[in-house]
């Protein structure tokens, strides 16, 4: 799948299924939101290896605020299986309606394209595919398989969709040994409907609780977005959720409104109360959290990586 998109999709609204809804106000960010533009010389090396290799980005895709420290640091998530979402959430700013087909050479542009950024960790997510049989999970497979191939010390992290009502396909990525399998909660069980419509809450705790009954030694990992309206009450009650799953790393960030057409923000998490967010998650057994308002799924996934494996062991000599 190729960043550059052809002029028949670009005549069409990122997001049609949207363009009925009222505007909502986009609340102004507080200082403690606000980030800035990178101009480096090494984000810019970054911005053409993704080009030169046909690869799209969720850091660009879903508008990332910290693509900037990202990039510049030679740290990109490539997101694969096209840049077009079979769902319609209302939170994300990836673009919606029916996708291409599948590259056959993306496995190996990917491969290509972490060897020459000479990455320790990668994180390889994607856009949901309900079209497909298996809903990707092979070419998502393939993919692990082809960074092994050419990059063999690098750990992988992959953060997939949830696969509903795809029999058999998360065996197919498990099977493929990612380091780290990352699928996001996203937000608690009462703002599904409004939030993330074409997903379901407990068919995603029990996906990261069978990650855990097929390989009990892979790290399993889940993200959660806050301002949407949820309670402190349901987020703690969403914390034993993933635990019961066996979750051992929880990320939690602040939801940044993309445009007036999505879901709006109740209000800004002050730093503060995402501190007390990580204290509580941290006495409810997860190995690792990260929690502030710039967190995001794949935000500083190497070093975090090897604080999740340090973690395990010390874990083990305890016990």
């Amino acid at each position: 799948m190729v960043t550059l998109l052809d002029t028949l999709k670009d005549t069409r609204p990122r997001h049609p299924e949207k363009q009925h809804r009222p505007d909502q106000p986009v609340l102004k960010k507080p200082d403690w939101i606000r980030v800035r533009a990178s101009t480096s010389a090494v984000f810019t090396e970054t911005k053409n290896i993704v080009k030169e290799n046909n690869l799209v980005t969720v850091c660009e895709e879903a508008g990332c605020p910290n693509i900037g420290e990202c990039w510049s640091k030679k740290h990109a998530t490539m997101m694969i299986m096209g840049d077009t979402c079979t769902r319609a959430c209302a939170f994300c700013n990836v673009r919606t309606g029916k996708p291409d087909a599948l590259d056959p050479d993306e496995p190996e542009n990917v491969a290509k394209a972490v060897a020459k950024l000479a990455l320790k960790h990668v994180v390889i997510t994607s856009v949901d595919r309900d079209d497909l049989d298996d809903g990707g999970a092979q070419h998502i497979a393939d993919t692990i398989l082809a960074i092994r191939a050419t990059s063999p010390e690098t750990t992988i992290e992959v953060l997939t969709p949830d696969f509903l009502r795809k029999n058999g396909a998360l065996e197919i990525v498990v099977k493929a040994k990612p380091d780290v399998f990352n699928h996001n909660i996203e937000t608690v069980p009462g703002h599904y409907l409004t939030v993330r419509p074409g997903a379901r809450y407990y068919h995603s705790i029990r996906l990261l609780e069978r990650v855990k009954e097929l390989d009990p030694t892979m790290f399993t990992k889940s993200g959660l977005m806050v301002g949407f309206g949820e309670t402190r009450n349901e987020v703690l009650q969403l914390m034993d959720d993933l635990r019961s799953a066996g979750v051992d790393f929880l990320t939690i960030g602040q939801y940044l409104q993309p445009t007036k057409k999505h879901h709006k923000i109740d209000r800004f998490i002050t730093p503060d109360e995402f501190k007390s967010f990580e204290t509580a998650a941290y006495s409810k057994g997860f190995l690792l959290v990260s929690s502030s308002p710039l967190t995001r799924s794949s935000y500083h996934a190497d070093e975090d990586f090897a604080r999740l494996r340090l973690a395990r062991e010390k874990q083990i000599a305890v016990n």
